[in-house]
């Protein structure tokens, strides 16, 4: 009977076994796929980012149309998981995930035959496709309906962005090469260059390069002042641009924070934090002059910086510390720039990045509140106008009069 009972309980620690090692066998093997599937992924994601990468320079190629489509296309066959793995120099999730608006509300002004006279309206650019709509959009209407006998076109100065336009979007934008090219096509005769540049910096001094290497395939081309004008020599250099330009974008700014004026503003202890970008060009100078222009016009809370800090006393901690010596216990921040794109939305904006400046305001600890304001300079309609006189000046006083009259201006 003892032999029979241990017999029985050797074959089921036996079958235990048995059943133990299958089970482990499984689990394995199910780890095993599991691995097979997550590198998979990772590898699938990798050459998406490679492809993104790839279009993400300064420069077009021979093949930088089929790189743009291929990348998409390498986007589009990932799944949602894979897609929040894309991570390479450049690459992320946002540069196909993100929504920035309808690119279909936005022309990108390539049309052929368009007469002899053109009016080439030349930006950096932004793939925020509301922003570039709005913003950009905004300054070529005007121009157009200022000066109809002229037709208005585009041109970028950034690849990087025409590339991003292309691939996510299928947009297809000129950078300064390629609009020239397409106005010597056309037939144009009276090229009109109008950059919605703030100044006289080095997208400007590119942009000029790029016009006189065409100049000799037009009657006459000119180029217009950026939207603050000529730079000056040092920080108490202003001019009307500069003016201008405070006066209404602190305008706008009063208007959507609710005041009645900036001074009521001040009278509640709020300060106006204008971000530009900031440049190592001499015309760096420009942003000293706008701080300058500020405080002439009794503009007391109204601060300027810029992301890359340059000039030195721009740099964010520098303006959280002029703001909070001043007695300042709420902040708005707004964009100095002419589109709200990118640096808007991010390095201003961007809750989810600890470096933006509305984290390092919060964070400082100095201010009760903080909130941002996104919107670009290129949708103000005082703004827009300043840059129909700019091209008005090379156009011809008499011609910019005669149009103005027509247009009810």
């Amino acid at each position: 009977m003892k032999m029979k009972v241990l017999s029985v309980f050797l074959a089921s620690m036996l079958a235990c076994s048995v059943m133990g090692g299958a089970v482990m066998a499984e689990s394995a093997s199910e780890a095993s796929t599991q691995e097979a599937a997550a590198a998979e992924d990772l590898e699938a994601a990798r050459k998406a980012a490679d492809l993104i990468d790839k279009i993400y320079v300064q420069e077009r190629t021979e093949t930088t149309d089929e790189d743009c489509k291929a990348a998409k296309e390498a986007w589009d066959a990932l799944t949602d998981a894979q897609k929040e793995l894309v991570s390479g120099q450049y690459a992320d999730p946002d540069y196909f995930g993100r929504d920035t608006g309808d690119a279909g509300a936005d022309d990108p002004l390539n049309e052929d035959g368009i007469g002899e006279n053109e009016i080439l309206v030349v930006s950096f650019g932004t793939s925020f496709n509301d922003s570039r709509a709005r913003d950009i959009g905004g300054i070529e209407k005007a121009l157009q309906e200022a000066y109809p006998d002229w037709s208005v076109r585009r041109a970028f100065t950034a690849q990087i962005i025409i590339n991003h336009v292309q691939a996510r979007d299928g947009e297809y934008i000129d950078n300064m090469d390629q609009a020239l090219e397409r106005a010597v096509d056309n037939g144009v005769k009276n090229l009109i260059v109008q950059p919605t540049h703030l100044m006289h910096g080095a997208e400007y001094d590119e942009l000029s390069e790029a016009v006189d290497r065409f100049a000799d395939n037009f009657e006459s081309v000119k180029v217009a002042e950026p939207l603050l004008g000529e730079v000056g020599s040092d920080a108490g250099a202003l001019n009307e641009d500069k003016q201008k330009v405070a006066e209404s974008v602190m305008a706008a700014a009063v208007e959507e924070a609710g005041y009645e004026s900036l001074a009521k503003a001040a009278d509640d202890g709020t300060a106006f934090v204008l971000m530009g970008h900031g440049t190592s060009h001499t015309a760096s100078v420009t942003y000293d002059q706008m701080q300058t222009q500020m405080e002439t016009l009794g503009y007391k809370n109204v601060f300027v910086g810029t992301v890359e800090g340059k000039p030195e006393d721009t740099a964010c901690e520098k303006v959280i510390a002029k703001a909070a010596e001043a007695g300042y216990r709420k902040i708005i921040l707004r964009p100095l720039m002419v589109v709200a794109g990118d640096h808007a939305n991010n390095d201003m904006a961007g809750k989810d990045d600890p470096e933006s400046w509305y984290n390092q305001f919060v964070n400082s600890g100095n201010f009760d509140s903080v909130e941002c304001q996104i919107e670009g300079m290129g949708r103000i309609p005082d703004i827009e106008e300043i840059y129909i006189a700019h091209t008005g000046d090379v156009i011809g006083p008499e011609e910019a009069s005669e149009a103005a009259t027509e247009n009810g201006q």
